[in-house]
């Protein structure tokens, strides 16, 4: 088939290398510019570049739409779209232009986590897999006929970081499996359960302000979520920001006032955490490793030196 490829960072990257190395030809690659947004920066490969050594055309746009591309899209005579990570909405007059329809690329297990960073809400609120899913794009965002879908287990100490490196691999496959399904005419597309759907914003650096009101598991779940290269899970202590790079949930249970640094456990410094905190029988959160802004890291033990005093969410 003639393929027109939409996409970008490292999840477009690894879609265009599988469609290069599939039996389809690439007519025409869709690509968004570089962007300075904390969570752009991360995942970075190059859609555009991975294009111009393979001799495929190359088209830049924040937004799809505008008359060049349309005449572009069609002069390609594209057999079938596959978008993965492209951050706008496609309207109908380019989704439904090919004969296949777009088949989108998504990193959830749809119809949950529709939208934005989908590995990370599925750690924070603790998932126990995560996965990637081939739809058939149509009018509502992530929300068209299921193809095909691969799964990974979330295990107790992965970080968001671990899920990308494993879900990214299942990119290829899928992709590749899929067209093969199309080309065939063997695919089977099966309706979204509505029921079952859930769509999440994008990420933004309020998201990881930390809330000492939280219990300590979803804590140390947020902790793991905004492991690096993302930005960290943040508090602040005597007026300034520190990062908190690993942290774990108490084995003693410990009460009084959500963000007070309580006591050394193990090798970290538990801080008193959860709504119910003051009842004495809920755990705290371990804090093992943070950084300040200086980017200096630190043990915990080491820059508590003495117990006493709170980490607040705001200055």
């Amino acid at each position: 088939m003639r393929v027109v490829m939409f996409g970008y960072q490292t999840w477009g990257h690894r879609t265009l290398r599988a469609l290069l190395g599939s039996r389809h030809e690439v007519v025409l690659t869709v690509t968004h510019p570089r962007s300075d947004h904390a969570y752009e920066r991360i995942w970075s490969d190059s859609v555009a570049d991975l294009a111009q050594e393979h001799g495929v055309p190359v088209l830049l746009r924040n937004r799809p739409g505008d008359d060049e591309l349309l005449r572009a899209l069609k002069e390609a005579e594209p057999d079938i779209i596959v978008a993965n990570n492209w951050r706008t909405w496609l309207p109908p007059e380019i989704f439904d232009l090919p004969p296949h329809g777009t088949l989108n690329v998504h990193d959830s297990l749809l119809p949950s986590y529709a939208g934005f960073s989908p590995l990370i809400w599925a750690l924070i609120n603790g998932e126990q897999q995560v996965g990637v899913t081939a739809h058939r794009m149509d009018a509502e965002l992530d929300a068209g006929d299921i193809l095909l879908q691969r799964a990974v287990p979330v295990g107790p100490e992965d970080t968001a970081t671990d899920l990308f490196h494993r879900t990214v691999d299942l990119i290829g496959p899928l992709v590749t499996d899929s067209l093969d399904l199309i080309a065939s005419g063997q695919a089977v597309w099966t309706p979204q359960d509505r029921s079952r759907s859930s769509f999440f914003h994008k990420r933004s650096p309020e998201d990881s302000r930390i809330d000492w009101t939280w219990p300590a598991r979803s804590l140390e779940r947020l902790v793991r979520a905004q492991s690096d290269p993302y930005p960290n899970a943040f508090t602040h202590h005597r007026g300034e920001r520190i990062r908190i790079v690993s942290a774990a949930v108490s084995e003693g249970r410990y009460g009084g006032t959500p963000g007070r640094i309580f006591i050394r456990e193990g090798d970290g410094v538990v801080i008193v955490a959860g709504t119910e905190a003051r009842s004495g029988r809920l755990p705290g959160l371990v804090v093992k490793r943070l950084r300040t802004e200086d980017g200096t890291e630190y043990a915990a033990t080491d820059y508590f030196r003495s117990m006493g005093g709170y980490l607040t969410p705001h200055p």
